[in-house]
């Protein structure tokens, strides 16, 4: 990483472990500078820095912890002077203070025009009718008129007040430095601008960052927790694990027995394939990490440099060593040949594309299995009177169950088509018996199942089995489809697979099951979680946050935007108190590529009637209730552009308005991907800072990545006064993407999503930590939302279902005094505030006042990984 603020140099593990574990490991920031001395000045004392520097760092809002602080003051002060500046450019970074926040509208918001039509066509007269060494077409003056740079549009600085624009007034395009209309040239120097916001209190997500006394350490233990999560990695996790295994090295002291996610897997294989070292061993890794063809195709996706989840093809393809194929088609011809040839139809133009570079048929004999499966795959014709034919041929009659020659050619027996075949027929138990040898596919299969057996009974011991076997992911999927079905019928919202995130919302038309097989399925799947949370390590005492229950347990984290605070999608939390928020997005357009992307906000009422929205078009919404920066349309560096919205939340409430909506739309279609940097985000109030970006009040900052065009990434209920994570997509083609072509699917779509996730469609990671606490715990603690403690403890008589049950519902408390307890050894809260016991295993949305070097941090996705199958762990 470098900061553009400060061009410093810094490592990019340091980046990670900052971001990841609020740990500072000084001796790679700013590494391979040095401090400058300048002539004829005594360096500045060490404390002087050191005072400094904490103020940048409040400034941002991050506090030194106190190990940190000393190791701080310990450092000579031209040391000082790098190690500061490689953290505030990671801290500046991380909550998008590292570039320049320039508007349109200089003074925004007291300045920005009331009548936007008036404007525009203004604008338009000007754009017309104004010819150079002319009198200006709106005032009538004659000699103020000048060409703007680099768009050469003629401007009368008089009509259009130089003193309110940044740049271009009539195409809002960044103009090149020198002109009237640029105040800033460049990005400031880290730590050099007086910092902003000093007034105000510190943001939700503070941090206290403390000191990596060992480096090696800190990386091998957030390198094991990637590598032990049981979940998909989100793009930035992907990114941190290369880093944190390009420290690690070679050595396989780091490699675990088990890597339980795939997609992770293939990430780790690619790397050490690219290793030469590992060559020698890159068989035994397969067999110990690949057993099945899909996850030796994520590999080939990891080799040809695309991301494992099978979603993008390679964009181009590239020639692997002869080695490297034949190692592959080895561990391809050591599967069952069943198994082997169901795997490559699931990713059939995938797997034909890839047998390209490895050339199956090139030595056959050596590798008959996997040959075969490979000409099922083409539909190979069967020739007797080739060798191949004829190893095709031997190698049909010894699987039957799988293999037929019809009309000449190798065929395949499906056995999804077997499952669908008995499922139309109305052969459920058939069904079921078949599913049974996929217990994944049956618990996915559990609500259809249900709907349609004649045999409850059976149907539950059945799952019951499966239910053992099966991902913690896969369950939770289950239990909230099965809560779907057995409540009544609501909205169905669908997150498709794909590159990014996108919603589908629709009725729920699934038949409802009866209350009693419903909830005979519901205590089956959430016993069996318990069942699991109840093998981890016991502690004495527990400590839970009632307010969790507005966290939703983590899915499809895989497409998931990175993100300053990782609240799970379709989470809550209260908005930020003050008057105003202030939403924001700053984007770099790449070489020769004009990109405008948008900034506005939809609004609509209950129902989700779409009522109004601030965007360029309408920069102000009843009067100052919303208020936008100004259009701009294009980002050079080093600029690049931003753009701003104040929303008056008593205002908007006033109007009627029930929900806004966060909308980023890239007008030109040009995806977000394509940009040098893109990213957007949440302010709390800032006050009256008088400048548009105060990094102090930042409370959300989230990258806009991936092959998309219009992100809504958040939800505000006004009514509710709360803020809800949604962080998706939504699909449209060709250009002019905008709030009003979207007006309705927008409307309908916030609403849609509020009452899913309001309702409870999805389990709640209050009941997860739950599961953790009353299985684990003999004491649990429940810091209520109003602040007041409660404790709870199982009766010598209450079942542990029932026990669960009391505390999910914060029901009836015991008489057990905090006080007189030892420190909680498990924790799962909003914010770190409370003391824990040391090593104790936390889990916190924000960290607060955690020493994080000092307890096992861990993210909601571990708490869910935690309840793996206890014979796999």
């Amino acid at each position: 990483m470098t900061s553009r603020r400060a061009q410093v140099p810094v490592d990019p593990v340091a980046v990670t472990l900052v971001r990841r574990t609020g740990l500072v490991a000084t001796e790679l920031l700013g590494a391979g500078r040095r401090g400058i001395k300048r002539a004829g000045r005594r360096p500045a004392r060490s404390g002087d820095g050191l005072a400094a520097l904490e103020a940048d760092a409040l400034a941002l809002g991050y506090l030194l912890g106190p190990r940190l602080r000393a190791r701080l003051a310990g450092l000579p002060a031209d040391q000082l002077a790098v190690t500061g500046h490689g953290l505030l450019a990671v801290l500046a970074a991380t909550v998008g203070a590292d570039v320049p926040h320039v508007p349109l509208f200089r003074d925004f918001p007291r300045r920005v025009p009331a009548d936007t039509h008036q404007r525009y066509v203004q604008r338009v007269f000007t754009l017309l009718c104004q010819e150079p060494q002319q009198p200006c077409v709106l005032c009538g003056l004659v000699g103020p008129v000048s060409a703007v740079s680099p768009c050469a549009h003629l401007v009368c600085p008089a009509c259009w007040e130089t003193e309110r624009y940044s740049d271009c007034p009539l195409c809002h395009r960044r103009v090149d430095a020198g002109t009237p209309f640029r105040t800033v040239t460049g990005p400031a120097p880290a730590g050099t601008a007086a910092p902003t916001g000093t007034g105000l209190p510190m943001p939700r997500r503070a941090a206290v960052l403390e000191v990596a006394d060992d480096v090696d350490g800190a990386v091998h233990r957030a390198l094991g927790l990637l590598l032990a999560r049981r979940t998909p990695l989100a793009p930035q996790d992907r990114a941190d694990l290369l880093v944190l295994l390009d420290r690690a090295g070679t050595g396989s002291h780091w490699l675990p027995p088990e890597v339980p996610v795939r997609q992770t897997r293939a990430l780790v294989l690619g790397w050490l394939a690219a290793d030469p070292a590992y060559a020698a061993r890159l068989p035994d890794l397969l067999a110990r990490y690949a057993d099945t063809a899909t996850d030796l195709l994520r590999l080939l996706y990891v080799l040809h440099g695309t991301d494992p989840g099978l979603v993008d093809p390679p964009a181009r393809r590239r020639s692997l060593p002869r080695r490297l194929r034949r190692t592959l088609l080895a561990r391809l011809d050591a599967l069952p040949l069943p198994a082997l040839v169901e795997d490559l139809h699931r990713h059939r133009p995938a797997w034909l594309a890839m047998a390209e570079n490895l050339h199956p048929f090139e030595q056959a004999a050596r590798h008959p299995v996997a040959a075969a499966a490979f000409a099922v795959l083409r539909r190979t014709a069967v020739d007797p009177s080739t060798p191949l034919g004829r190893l095709l041929a031997g190698t049909a009659v010894a699987h039957p169950e799988v293999l037929s020659v019809w009309q000449g050619r190798l065929c395949r027996v499906s056995w999804g088509g077997r499952v669908e075949t008995a499922l139309r027929s109305g052969a459920v138990d058939a069904a079921v018996d078949l599913l049974a040898r996929r217990p994944g596919e049956l618990l996915r299969r559990t609500v259809t199942l249900a709907a349609r057996t004649d045999d409850p009974r059976r149907l539950l011991a059945t799952t019951a089995e499966a239910a053992r076997s099966v991902s913690p992911g896969v369950l939770l999927a289950a239990l909230g489809a099965v809560r779907a079905a057995t409540w009544p019928a609501g909205t169905r919202l669908y997150f498709p697979r794909g590159g990014s995130a996108r919603l589908w919302a629709e009725p729920d038309h699934r038949p409802r099951l009866l209350a009693a097989l419903g909830g005979a399925l519901d205590d089956l799947l959430a016993g069996e979680l318990r069942r699991r949370a109840g093998k981890l390590p016991a502690v004495e005492v527990a400590l839970l946050d009632a307010a969790l229950a507005d966290l939703v347990a983590p899915f499809t984290e895989r497409t998931a935007s990175t993100a300053l605070v990782r609240l799970p999608r379709g989470s809550s939390q209260p908005l930020p108190t003050g008057r105003r928020v202030r939403l924001f997005l700053h984007w770099t357009e790449p070489a020769d590529t004009q990109v405008d992307l948008d900034l506005s906000v939809a609004m609509s009422d209950d129902a989700g009637a779409f009522v109004g929205w601030c965007d360029y078009t309408r920069l102000r919404f009843a009067d100052d209730a919303a208020v936008h920066s100004g259009d701009l349309t294009s980002a050079p560096p080093p600029l690049g552009a931003s753009e701003f919205v104040d929303l008056d939340v008593p205002a908007l409430r006033s109007r009627g308005i029930r929900y806004l909506t966060m909308v980023v739309c890239s007008y030109n279609d040009v995806p977000f991907d394509a940009m040098r940097d893109a990213f957007a985000g949440l302010m709390a109030d800032a006050g009256h800072s008088g400048v548009p970006f105060v990094p102090k009040a930042v409370e959300q900052r989230f990258e806009l990545t991936g092959r998309v065009r219009v992100a809504t990434p958040l939800v505000v209920d006004l009514k509710a006064g709360v803020l809800r994570w949604v962080d998706a997509t939504l699909g449209g083609t060709g250009g002019e993407h905008s709030v009003a072509r979207y007006s309705r699917t927008l409307g309908r779509l916030t609403a849609a999503v509020d009452a899913y996730f309001a309702a409870g469609r999805r389990v709640g990671l209050w009941e997860v930590a739950c599961w953790h606490a009353a299985t684990r715990a003999g004491t649990v603690l429940v810091r209520r939302r109003d602040g007041t403690v409660s404790g709870y403890r199982r009766g010598d008589d209450e079942p542990e279902a029932a026990f669960v049950a009391r505390l999910a519902a914060l029901g009836p408390a015991d008489p057990v005094p905090p006080e007189a307890l030892p420190r909680p050894g498990f924790a799962a809260v909003i914010r770190g505030d409370l003391p824990v016991a040391p090593a104790a295993q936390v889990y916190a949305l924000y960290r607060s006042g955690l020493d994080v070097d000092r307890v096992d941090l861990v993210e909601a996705a571990d708490l869910v990984g935690a309840l793996a199958p206890v014979a796999r762990r």
